[in-house]
């Protein structure tokens, strides 16, 4: 099971940093992503990182300004958000695999809530 938090309201330019919990004893088995879904629009790739931590993938639109991370021994994986703008306005969504990461919605099998996050011009 998977719980997101760490979502608000910032202005643009601020930062934010997003969190998800997972339970359970075997974290390390499973690659981590984060997903987003703004109001009309499908879910999107933000952001992925392998079971180690030792690697990561960006979508385009946020490469440079977010950060995936993640600690095992906390059973957590976090997104650190700097720089927003509004057109990152969504609702996030954190994931869970076995085995290698990937990039695609569809690739996941375990997902979180959700957490808002709004930015504002």
């Amino acid at each position: 099971q998977l719980q997101a938090s760490g979502g608000g309201s910032v202005q643009a330019g601020g930062s934010l940093r997003l969190s998800c919990a997972a339970s359970g004893r075997t974290f390390s088995i499973y690659a981590m992503g984060w997903f987003r879904q703004a109001p009309g629009k499908e879910r999107e790739f933000v952001a992925a990182i392998s079971r180690s931590g030792d690697s990561t993938s960006y979508s385009d639109s946020v490469k440079g300004r977010f950060t995936i991370s993640r600690d095992n021994a906390k059973n957590t994986v976090y997104l650190h958000m700097n720089s927003l703008k509004p057109e990152d306005t969504a609702v996030y969504y954190c994931a869970a695999k076995i085995g290698f990461y990937g990039t695609s919605v569809t690739d996941f099998g375990s997902w979180g809530q959700g957490t808002q996050v709004t930015v504002s011009s």
